[in-house]
C-alpha cells in the first residue's frame, strides 16, 4: 500500500469518526420535537456540550427553529429517575390523543365526519359527506291539540306557479286548484294567474281558501334600495353567523309547498322569488325541456296531497306493477317519466325508495351561490342568490375580459378568456356543460369554475368545495371593463376594481324527487340529452 492510499484512508476515517456522534441531529427528526407547547423563555440557558464546531452550527440552527429545551422533553415523556417503579410493577406506556376539528374562515367546530379512532390515532370516516334528504309530516291531530291546550295547526297552503301565456296549463291548474279548494287547502296565487283564473268557472275566486300572493323582498338581498340599510357593508355576515329567531310564530301566509307548473326557467323564477328560505318545491314539467321537472301534469294532483302528507302509500299500493313510485299514474305520464328501453339482468328499474311510500318523501337539496358586488371602495352594491351559474364575461367589449381570481385570499389564476362560469351542481349541466365544463351530481357540495374560451390551453374545468369562497376583480389595468350575469339576469357592469364575491349559500332549494336525486338525475340525462347513447355493440361469436 502506499503513501497516498494510506492518507486517503486515514481521512475517511476521521470524516467517519467526527460525523458519527450527531444526536442533535437524530433529535431534530424526532416527532417529540413537533410539540407547539414546549417553548422556552428567552432567558432561560442555552443548552450546550463539548461538540465540534459542525456539530454546534446543526445544534444552533435547530433550536433557533424550534425553540425549546432539550430537558424538556426529557422532562415531560420520561420517567424521572427518583420515580421509576420496579420493573414488576412497572406502567405501561401509551400514545398521546390528537383531536379534530373543521375550521372555516376563523370558525371552528368538532368535526362531524371525520374520527379519531382506537389507541393509535387512527383518521377514519364515520359515514359519507352527504346523503338522500328525506322529509315526512309530524302525525297531527287538531282534537288532540285542542285537548292538549296547544294551538291547532292551519290548513296546509300550496303556491301555485303557472308558466304564462300557455292556455293549456292554466286550464291544468285550475281544475287542479278546483279540487284543492274542495279539500280544504289554502291555495296562493299571484295577480298574474289570478286573472288568468277569472275564465274558468270551476273556480271559485271569491272563496277565502284563495290567497293573493305578495312576493316580499328579503333584506340584504337585492340591489339599491333592496339592500338593508341596517347591514354594515363592509362585513356582512353569512346567514348562517346570523342570529335569527327561529322560535316566532309562523307567518300563516306562506306556503308549505311551491308548484310550479312549466319549464326549468320557472323553477329558477322561485328560486330568485324566495331569495332567503325556500319551501319544498314539487316541479310539474310543462315547458320544452324539463330537465329539473320529473313529475307529469296528470299525476299533480295526487302528487301535491301525497306531497303535504294528505295521502298515503303504503308497502301494498307499490307492489303493483302498474303503479310507479307509489301512485297510479297514467300511461302517457309513465312514457315521459321512463327512458330505459332495454334490459338487462340482474339489473332493476325500480328505484329503492317510492315516492310517498310510508309518508316518506325524497327531496334534493340544490345548493345555490351567495353572490355579492363590491365596488373599489369596498362597498356592497349587490347581493343575489342563485341556482345555476354566475358569469363574468368580457360584455360588449372586443378586448378579452382580464380578471384576477383568488380562492380563500390565495391567488387562483389571472383569468384572460371570454369569461369564466362559477356554477352549482344543479347548474353543471347548464351554460358550464356547454363551455366544457364537468356533469356534477346535484347532492356533491362543490362549485364549478369553468372558462369561456380561455387564451391559455392549459386552464381547464375545476371543482372547489363548498367551504371555500371565490373572489373576482377586474384589475386596474385591465383594457376594459366586465360584465357580471345571475342566473342570466341583473347583468352589471364591473368597472376596474370591483370584485365579485362567490360563497355557499345557506338557504338551497329543496326539490322533491320523483324516485330518488340519483334516479330523476340520471334519467334526465338520458331523455335530454341523450347522456353516452350509442349503438350497442354486438357480441363475440
Amino acid at each position: 500500500m502506499n503513501q497516498k492510499m494510506k492518507q486517503q484512508i486515514l481521512l475517511l476515517v476521521s470524516i467517519t469518526i467526527s460525523i458519527a456522534p450527531l444526536p442533535s441531529v437524530v433529535n431534530a427528526f424526532s416527532p417529540v420535537r413537533s410539540v407547539p407547547a414546549l417553548r422556552h423563555e428567552s432567558s432561560s440557558p442555552k443548552f450546550h456540550s463539548s461538540k465540534s464546531s459542525q456539530e454546534r452550527a446543526v445544534t444552533n440552527a435547530t433550536d433557533a427553529e424550534f425553540d425549546f429545551h432539550p430537558n424538556e422533553i426529557q422532562d415531560l415523556f420520561l420517567e424521572q429517575p427518583q420515580s421509576r417503579s420496579p420493573p414488576s410493577i412497572r406502567r405501561a406506556r401509551c400514545k398521546r390523543k390528537i383531536e379534530l376539528t373543521w375550521c372555516n374562515h376563523g370558525a371552528c367546530m368538532d368535526a362531524i365526519r371525520e374520527q379519531v379512532v382506537g389507541e393509535h390515532n387512527h383518521l377514519a370516516l364515520v359515514g359519507p359527506a352527504t346523503g338522500q334528504v328525506v322529509y315526512s309530516w309530524e302525525k297531527y291531530s287538531s282534537q288532540t291539540a285542542i285537548s292538549n291546550g296547544e294551538n291547532v295547526a292551519s290548513p296546509p297552503a300550496v303556491l301555485m306557479l303557472v308558466k304564462r301565456e300557455e292556455t293549456e296549463l292554466s286550464k291544468v291548474a285550475a281544475d287542479v286548484i278546483a279540487k284543492l279548494i274542495g279539500m280544504g287547502v289554502q291555495v296562493l296565487v299571484d295577480t298574474t294567474f289570478a286573472e288568468e283564473l277569472q275564465q274558468f268557472p270551476d273556480v271559485d275566486m271569491g272563496s277565502e281558501m284563495i290567497r293573493m300572493f305578495d312576493p316580499k323582498p328579503v333584506p340584504g338581498f337585492g340591489t339599491g334600495g333592496q339592500l338593508n340599510a341596517s347591514i354594515n357593508e363592509m362585513n356582512v355576515k353569512n346567514d348562517w353567523e346570523d342570529e335569527h329567531d327561529y322560535s316566532s310564530p309562523a307567518d300563516l301566509c306562506d306556503p308549505d309547498l311551491i308548484v310550479t307548473l312549466g319549464g326549468d326557467g320557472l323553477l329558477m323564477y322561485a328560486s330568485h322569488v324566495f331569495s332567503g328560505p325556500v319551501p319544498p318545491i314539487l316541479p310539474v314539467a310543462g315547458g320544452s325541456m324539463g330537465f329539473l321537472t320529473p313529475f307529469a301534469r296528470e299525476e299533480m294532483l295526487d302528487a301535491i296531497l301525497i306531497s303535504l302528507g294528505l295521502q298515503q302509500v303504503t308497502d301494498k299500493e307499490t307492489e303493483n306493477d302498474d303503479d310507479m313510485n307509489g301512485f297510479r299514474i297514467t300511461q302517457r305520464a309513465n312514457n315521459n317519466m321512463l327512458v330505459e328501453d332495454i334490459s338487462r339482468e340482474s339489473y332493476s328499474d325500480k328505484p329503492s325508495l317510492a315516492f310517498g311510500r310510508n309518508g316518506q318523501i325524497c327531496i334534493s337539496m340544490r345548493m345555490r351561490l351567495d353572490c355579492r358586488i363590491f365596488g373599489s371602495d369596498g362597498t356592497l352594491r349587490s347581493r343575489y342568490n342563485v341556482l345555476n351559474e354566475v358569469v363574468i364575461d368580457r360584455g360588449s367589449s372586443p378586448y378579452l375580459a382580464s380578471l384576477e381570481c383568488f380562492c380563500d385570499d390565495v391567488h387562483l389564476t389571472t383569468v384572460q378568456a371570454d369569461g369564466i362560469i362559477f356554477a352549482t351542481p344543479t347548474g353543471s349541466t347548464a351554460y358550464s356543460m356547454a363551455a366544457g365544463g364537468s356533469v356534477v351530481h346535484p347532492a356533491v357540495p362543490s362549485i364549478l369554475v369553468t372558462p369561456i374560451c380561455p387564451h391559455v390551453l392549459s386552464f381547464r374545468s375545476m371543482i372547489f368545495p363548498d367551504h371555500v369562497v371565490l373572489r373576482c376583480y377586474v384589475p386596474s389595468d385591465a383594457r376594459s371593463t366586465a360584465c357580471v350575469y345571475f342566473d342570466g339576469k341583473h347583468r352589471t357592469e364591473l368597472q376596474r376594481g370591483d370584485s365579485v364575491q362567490i360563497e355557499m349559500s345557506a338557504h338551497p332549494v329543496p326539490t322533491i324527487n320523483r324516485a330518488d336525486h340519483s334516479s330523476d338525475w340520471l334519467s334526465s340525462l338520458k331523455r335530454n340529452f341523450n347522456f353516452n347513447t350509442r349503438v350497442r355493440q354486438n357480441p363475440l361469436r
